[in-house]
């Protein structure tokens, strides 16, 4: 008899999906064709949340409430502290609750995964992959400025367009990108040498606080932060280093263009 129930709820479970595919297919739309546009990955059961975690929601409010001066830093580090300091027996509550849902969420995935194509499987563990990465890549730039790496040096154009942005013509923002991109282009070599110039301190800059920030990484053990010898630019002669900022310049100028056209597709 259980064994029958459980089969009733995972047939249950797959209609559900389906109806739930087939609605966002549209009306009309078929089945088949449907299923060959793929499923989100949106649909895929989320993962149940950890004893620690139903802690902290259940309690967020709470805390917040009675500690109304703290910021959002300082609420998690006193409800982390307190979360630490609980009985075993108060934590074993919010981890048989995770065990629960835990099995409820591998027969809410089994199902799920039913449903697919092998084809549309493989779209979605590359999707999820994509996702993966770039979570990881937000991550790692969200470290970077915790840590204080220093901004990276900006080309003579960019700092022409923010130093003239706020006066340009232009009801938007791209139309004001436009209308700076023309006007950088008009420019004379020596109307464009000031910006360049800069773009040069400024790379001086940036290469300065590098070393220094470097310095203070090897100190806290993140030698994985440091820019390997390809990385670093080498020494250059005052001609080279023009002839260099000119081409980079240039290439930004090419970049801007691109980048106008297909905002104006």
């Amino acid at each position: 008899m259980a064994a029958a129930l459980a089969l009733l709820g995972r047939a249950a479970a797959l209609i559900t999906g389906a109806r739930r595919l087939l609605r966002g297919c549209g009306v009309g739309g078929s089945a088949e064709k449907c299923l060959s546009r793929g499923i989100s990955s949106d649909e895929r059961p989320k993962r149940p949340l950890t004893a620690y975690f139903r802690f902290l929601k259940e309690n967020r409010s709470a805390f917040r409430q009675n500690n109304p001066e703290m910021n959002n830093m300082e609420l998690v580090k006193k409800i982390a502290d307190t979360w630490k300091e609980l009985p075993a027996s108060q934590k074993q509550v919010y981890e048989e609750a995770r065990k629960t849902d835990w099995q409820r969420y591998k027969e809410r995935l089994a199902a799920y995964k039913a449903q697919l194509t092998p084809a549309q499987a493989a779209a979605l563990k590359e999707e999820r992959s994509k996702r993966l990465a770039k979570r990881r890549s937000f991550r790692a730039k969200r470290e970077l400025t915790v840590l204080g790496k220093p901004k990276r040096p900006r080309s003579g154009f960019n700092i022409f367009v923010s130093e003239n942005f706020q006066e340009s013509e232009g009801i938007s923002p791209v139309a004001k990108l436009k209308q700076l991109f023309d006007a950088w282009q008009k420019l004379s070599s020596s109307q464009k040498q000031p910006y360049l110039q800069l773009a040069e301190d400024d790379k001086v800059r940036y290469e300065n606080e590098m070393k220094s920030w470097e310095a203070k990484m090897v100190e806290l053990g993140r030698e994985d932060l440091i820019r390997s010898r390809k990385q670093r630019p080498k020494t250059k002669t005052a001609e080279t280093a023009k002839n260099a900022e000119t081409a980079k310049a240039s290439s930004q100028e090419n970049k801007a263009k691109l980048k106008l056209k297909k905002r104006e597709e």
